[in-house]
């Protein structure tokens, strides 16, 4: 009931991840409402702000409409705003939002509810550039004397004004209030970082410090590929230490379970020569809503060789109004990601993140941590698809094709020995591709979007899996007329899934949710696939009397014949039919045996790269 559960509450969040995103450029701001700050985690700046907002009235009446202009002025480098947010406001109670808006061009505005007020501000649709947006006003009928429009508007993703004093209307003979500036600084500002002297190392985890690694046991101070977050108590705070190799950014997150969705993340990212060390939240599979209020002391940055390092120290408790933050006394699953950004804006993460094994209390005694990039449902998925096509219908399909001549005399229940264990192994094979079939969308929630043609091959390996033993059911009697067409039928469907399966499994083996060490893994598949051609190989040129095991290398009944002329024996080889046909069993035995050793030996290490990922 809990992974269902889980998985409703993916499904729905599931439309709200895009391939690459780009923090509210779609205009849906009802977040920003009330303070009317962007959630990009950047100050706003301090310049005069380059715009022109204008009223085509000064006063009104209830239910007038009011055009309302935001353009770009004369002045400024940039000639164009892309994002922005409209609102009106009682001038005499600035947090109340009065009135409704209606639109001029749908094209690049959008009206939004907030306050639970219906068309109460205009946005953006787009990130598209913009001169000149218009909107009309519309004055309710119970409005107060005075209305203020105020505006946030958006250059960038780093550059951006907000509540953005526009002019003041005021009812037919009311004398408008005094105006209040906010000015281009609003905001908390960012405390500074300093630089850190010398690289983070593990010397102490376990000890003095938790550590979560990967690789596992990797040293940041000596290894440039090595993901590592440390943290340990002091005081009333926890010192948290982040390091990995990254185009962009490194991140981690505390999280309740090893789902995406109401997490707390920290990202340190990479802005040209500098990194900005920041909290978010994250509501699901979204982009993190980076947090406007400052909680991180002693931040401190490095940047070398492509690895980001950065550290803060954040307090144990925290503001009851800071809910997205979690009390650090607390146990949870740690989550690293790393990934690209530009501009100061984070994009999906590059591999699947490294979520740890069990809970930890991060204020708890100090563990040296372990953790997985590979989901566990995920895992299976790729164990139960290995066993299945590498294995168990490779000695299934030889067991039709080379040993329907063996044991005659034998059965088991009613049926000959090479049936029965050949519907055995296909059984098998069908039951676990079903089962591993099932897994990545009990995990996913749905529909992979980014597996490329992985998913969609697999659904021909699952259809195909299931069409051979209904095809089976229905089969002619062996000495029916048309049985020649079940039997091109049956071989031609079986060459073909297989054949499919091990190209889905080539492409699976790299997903970013199982992503196995390359090259060695592809090589050691390859070798699996090489090793059944060859064991195949080797049976079909012994059964087409190519090798001629029972000919030349036979059994023989030794006669002697006293010669009474010479008193000499002379040795007579004459062959035995039933000694050669069962030289010739024992060779495909030998020959299936080898074969079988080899399968099971490179699968086992498949498996266990499978289990340590």
């Amino acid at each position: 009931m809990e992974v269902l559960k889980k998985m409703r509450i993916v499904l729905l969040l599931l439309p709200l991840c895009l391939e690459t995103v780009i923090c509210y450029s779609n205009g849906k701001v009802e977040v920003a409402c009330r303070d009317m700050t962007p959630q990009h985690g950047y100050d706003p700046s301090p310049k005069d702000p380059p715009f022109t907002i204008t009223a085509d009235k000064s006063q009104f009446s209830p239910e007038d409409e009011i055009k309302v202009t935001l353009s770009m002025a004369s002045s400024g480098t940039k000639h164009y705003f892309k994002g922005f947010l409209i609102e009106a406001r009682n001038a005499g109670n600035l947090r109340e939002i009065v009135g409704s808006f209606k639109l001029i061009n749908s094209d690049i505005s959008q009206l939004l509810q907030c306050d639970n007020k219906v068309n109460s501000a205009v946005s953006h649709t787009s990130d598209s550039h913009k001169t000149e947006v218009q909107v009309i006003w519309v004055a309710p009928p119970d409005s107060p004397s005075s209305v203020q429009f105020m505006l946030t508007v958006a250059q960038g993703y780093k550059e951006y004004w907000v509540k953005i004093v526009g002019p003041v209307v005021s009812q037919s003979g009311v004398v408008p209030p005094p105006q209040t500036t906010f000015g281009g600084s609003t905001g908390t500002k960012t405390t500074a970082s300093s630089t850190l002297s010398r690289s983070f190392t593990s010397e102490g985890c376990g000890i003095r410090k938790s550590c979560l690694r990967d690789p596992q046991g990797c040293d940041p101070q000596n290894d440039t590929a090595c993901h590592f977050l440390s943290f340990r108590t002091e005081g009333n705070g926890v010192m948290f230490e982040l390091s990995g190799p990254a185009d962009g950014y490194v991140s981690f997150a505390l999280s309740l379970d090893k789902w995406m969705g109401n997490d707390d993340v920290y990202l340190c990212i990479k802005d040209t020569d500098r990194v900005d060390i920041k909290a978010a939240f994250v509501l699901g599979r979204t982009h993190p809503e980076i947090s406007s209020e400052n909680i991180l002391k002693d931040t401190a940055w490095r940047l070398s060789d492509g690895v980001i390092q950065c550290s803060f120290r954040r307090d144990i408790y925290v503001q009851p109004d800071n809910a997205n933050r979690f009390i650090l006394d607390q146990m949870y699953y740690l989550f690293m990601a790393h990934g690209r950004a530009e501009n100061g804006l984070t994009h999906r993460h590059d591999r699947q993140p490294l979520i740890s094994t069990y809970q930890t209390v991060i204020t708890g005694p100090p563990e040296d941590l372990t953790g997985s990039r590979s989901p566990l449902l995920i895992k299976y998925h790729g164990a139960f698809m290995l066993i299945a096509w590498m294995s168990t219908v490779s000695a299934g399909v030889i067991m039709a094709r080379y040993f329907k001549p063996d044991w005659p005399e034998r059965n088991i229940l009613g049926q000959k020995v090479w049936f029965q264990l050949h519907r055995m192994l296909m059984t098998l094979t069908v039951l676990l591709t079903t089962v591993g079939f099932v897994l990545p969308f009990l995990y996913r929630g749905g529909w992979s979007k980014r597996a490329g043609i992985h998913p969609y091959l697999g659904c021909v390996v699952m259809a195909l899996a299931v069409i051979q033993p209904v095809m089976a059911l229905f089969r002619p009697a062996p000495d029916a007329a048309r049985r020649y067409i079940f039997n091109w039928m049956h071989f031609g469907t079986g060459t073909i899934v297989q054949i499919i399966a091990v190209v889905t499994i080539f492409l699976g083996i790299h997903q970013q949710a199982l992503f196995l060490p390359s090259p060695w893994s592809t090589a050691v598949l390859a070798f699996i696939v090489i090793w059944f051609v060859l064991a195949d190989l080797v049976l079909e040129v012994h059964r087409r009397g190519f090798l001629p095991i029972g000919k030349y290398f036979k059994n023989v009944k030794i006669y002697t014949e006293h010669i009474n002329s010479d008193d000499k024996e002379e040795i007579m080889f004459v062959p035995d039919e039933n000694e050669t046909s069962s030289m010739e069993s024992c060779f495909k035995n030998i020959v299936l045996a080898v074969y079988l050793c080899g399968n099971l030996g490179f699968l086992t290490v498949l498996l266990w790269t499978i289990s340590s990922v």
